[in-house]
């Protein structure tokens, strides 16, 4: 008789999870922890890892029995650089169910940035009457570094306050919602004709400090530079500098080279950045969005048909 797979399901809202795939059908035996310590007492026994890639560690991975790792994320950095995970071991994420809210925290910081919001809001402390000019996002050029699933639900949205939207990528040379795309070759040509920069790339070795001295600089001044892809794709020392000088507007930041950020970062004071405390894929709906997928996978993984598993990502 073959044995039922183990799915050790990790997450601080674990119960949440559960409900929505307790009336799935899922043929196997299925392990809960909403902790690190529970996760670690029962890893050994798990054919199959479903957690948030941030919080996978070394020995989690290592178990005898795993075969498969489900991320809640769209990125597994984490756990692509983990050398002890076996080979055969089957690698999916959450690509694309992230798009909604990470989209609408980059026009938040675009517009935080852009109208001074924050300053408006401490006025509203001091109960101080002040106002300036409003610059409108319409009609305005936003260019999207990294043309995947989010900057596919990002394009749209931009699309309907009339912007121009740019694209840089790779892999595509064109998309719909997209008025261009550029090669990476050709990353300063698209910053130089954007109001707004927005990073959508992952943190691979070819995207570590893709944002340096360099391509700040290629910015128009008035430029303003949103993140909500990983702290590492840009230089911070000299995103402060060209912050200080005068060499971009202003940015709307959700991630960090080091999280949390530091205190003593400068960062922090700037009246031209916003900072937000990396909750960009951070949803009150998103155990519902990423369930689909989730389902689908887990149902593909327990039938043994793990070519049918969604946002496999292989090894290199």
């Amino acid at each position: 008789m073959t044995r039922r797979p183990t799915i050790l399901i990790y997450h601080e809202q674990v119960d949440e999870i559960w409900a929505g795939l307790r009336d799935a059908g899922i043929d196997a035996e299925f392990l809960f922890a909403s902790n690190l310590a529970q996760a670690r007492a029962q890893s050994s026994r798990a054919d199959a890892l479903v957690a948030l890639d941030p919080e996978i560690t070394e020995d989690l991975v290592s178990g005898p029995r795993l075969r498969w790792i489900q991320a809640l994320t769209s990125g597994m950095e984490r756990v692509l650089g983990m050398p002890g995970i076996a080979d055969g071991v089957a690698l999916t994420s959450m690509r694309g169910a992230h798009g909604p809210q990470v989209s609408e925290l980059a026009f938040l910081l675009m517009l935080a940035v852009a109208r001074r919001f924050p300053a408006m809001v401490d006025n509203q402390r001091r109960r101080v009457w002040d106002h300036w000019r409003q610059p409108p996002l319409y009609q305005r050029t936003v260019t999207i570094v990294g043309v995947g699933a989010i900057a596919s639900a990002l394009a749209p949205r931009c699309k309907a306050f009339e912007m121009t939207v740019i694209g840089v990528d790779d892999r595509a040379s064109e998309a719909p919602h997209f008025d261009r795309i550029y090669p990476p070759g050709q990353l300063h040509e698209a910053l130089a004709a954007a109001d707004f920069v927005v990073l959508l790339v992952p943190h691979v070795p070819a995207t570590h400090h893709l944002i340096d001295a360099p391509a700040l600089a290629a910015m128009r001044p008035h430029a303003i530079l949103i993140n909500v892809a990983r702290g590492a794709i840009v230089d911070e020392a000299a995103l402060i500098d060209a912050l200080q000088h005068g060499t971009i507007a202003g940015a709307g930041l959700d991630v960090f080279a080091t999280e949390p950020l530091p205190p003593e970062s400068p960062l922090w004071a700037m009246d031209n950045v916003t900072v937000t405390p990396h909750v960009g894929g951070n949803s009150t709906s998103y155990i519902q969005q990423m369930n689909g997928t989730l389902v689908h996978n887990l149902r593909a993984f327990v039938d043994g048909r793990d070519g049918d598993l969604r946002n496999r990502i292989e090894r290199v």
